[in-house]
């Protein structure tokens, strides 16, 4: 079975993208990412999310629309992302500097 780590759905949450497993919408996940929360604390806090789920997220929300708010001028979404340690994890696509990983930390 693959997961599908982004869900949307108009009879949950008002059809807000949504994380797997969770109540936390994708949105919730980045406010708590724009006011400094890195992935270990967002992890701390959710013990219900995934790694993988956070960078899944992160994705989905740079290429919507809804989420431009949290989208600088340079493309890269605002806050923290994953170090490039905690993102030795990930699949190589999701390792997006600017997005996934912290502004100026490079992809392998």
């Amino acid at each position: 079975m693959t997961i599908k780590w982004v869900k949307s759905d108009p009879l949950v949450m008002n059809g807000e993208p949504f994380c797997y497993g969770s109540r936390l919408t994708v949105r919730q996940l980045l406010q708590l990412r724009q006011h400094g929360y890195s992935v270990t604390e967002i992890l701390k806090d959710h013990p219900e999310l995934r790694t993988v789920g956070i960078a899944f997220a992160y994705r989905f929300a740079a290429g919507d629309e809804r989420f431009r708010e949290f989208v600088g001028a340079d493309g890269s979404l605002t806050g923290p992302g994953f170090t490039e340690v905690e993102a030795l994890a990930l699949p190589d696509d999701l390792r997006i500097p600017g997005v996934v990983l912290q502004s100026g930390v490079a992809a392998r």
